[in-house]
């Protein structure tokens, strides 16, 4: 094996946790690949034999990289006045379960409601928050990658953790009654019973859609409720699946998917609807054939 082999091949012992880390922080699968294709290219071009802590240096380049297409993104007029700019890829996954790398990929975070309110932070809050609280970097090697002092960086992260904390809490971890209650809000929305749909809605519930006309946002059990209805005609079509190891549902008339909705439950109730409904995007992301 010549030095560029051996090199690759640490590479790709790094490779799913630098994916982990880019899908984290930019919320779109392609360009969490671009991003560790652009970090091998760096430590293709660099003197691997400098390099005392491979991961934490792969780790850092990936996290700058990242950092650099959030604040592109950040810098576009359409992206500015939208509480929602964009609805993340989500990790698709049949009922049964997820596979280790989509495990790894999630990195112990369930849920999509969190991908939503990470791209709703600040670049350096994003960083900050995912580096030390997911991945567990040091502040001191955070600090360095959004060019704060590290008590600057804990302030970043303290604003980041809050936000997630109230926008985005953990569903419960009973994916089996998670299941049920995404059930008992399909079958009710079949039937055509607004008062049983209303029932398993939290009241202060938040629903988040991206179509092709935008994204926008709506609250409240009555209000959601009502809009579930205007949807019960494609109820037979659901798929059930796991979107970010939560429960969630492909709605795929004829076999082809026409919206994703991922649910997170808390206390037997769904206090948030995640929902994308842009055919060419799901077709893109193998919708039906992820689920089946």
């Amino acid at each position: 094996m010549d030095e560029n082999d051996r090199l690759a091949a640490l590479f790709e012992d790094h490779r799913t946790h630098l994916k982990a880390v880019a899908y984290r922080l930019l919320g779109s699968l392609s360009e969490a690949d671009d991003a560790v294709q652009e970090a091998w290219i760096r430590l293709s071009r660099a003197d691997a034999g400098a390099i005392d802590n491979l991961g934490g240096w792969l780790t850092t380049v990936v996290s700058r990289i990242c950092l650099d297409l959030l604040r592109s993104r950040a810098a576009r007029p359409e992206a500015t006045g939208d509480p929602l700019p964009w609805m993340p890829d989500p990790l698709l996954a049949p009922a049964g379960g997820l596979d280790p790398e989509q495990e790894a990929l999630l990195a112990g975070d369930v849920g999509l409601a969190l991908q939503v309110v990470l791209q709703q932070l600040a670049p350096p809050e994003r960083i900050a928050y995912v580096l030390h609280d997911v991945f567990a970097v040091p502040f001191e090697q955070v600090a360095e990658i959004v060019e704060r002092s590290p008590a600057a960086t804990r302030q970043l992260a303290s604003r980041a953790r809050r936000r997630v904390r109230d926008e985005a809490p953990p569903p419960d971890s009973d994916l089996t009654a998670q299941r049920e209650v995404v059930d008992a809000f399909f079958a009710a929305a079949r039937e055509g019973d607004f008062e049983a749909l209303v029932a398993v809605l939290d009241p202060q519930i938040v629903l988040r859609a991206s179509d092709l006309r935008g994204t926008g946002l709506i609250r409240g059990a009555t209000t959601v409720a009502g809009r579930a209805l205007t949807f019960a005609r494609l109820s037979p079509h659901v798929i059930p699946a796991l979107v970010n190891g939560a429960a969630g549902v492909v709605v795929a008339p004829g076999g082809r998917a026409v919206s994703l909705m991922a649910f997170t439950v808390r206390g037997g109730r769904v206090v948030a609807i995640d929902a994308i409904a842009e055919p060419a995007r799901l077709e893109a992301l193998g919708a039906v054939a992820a689920v089946r």
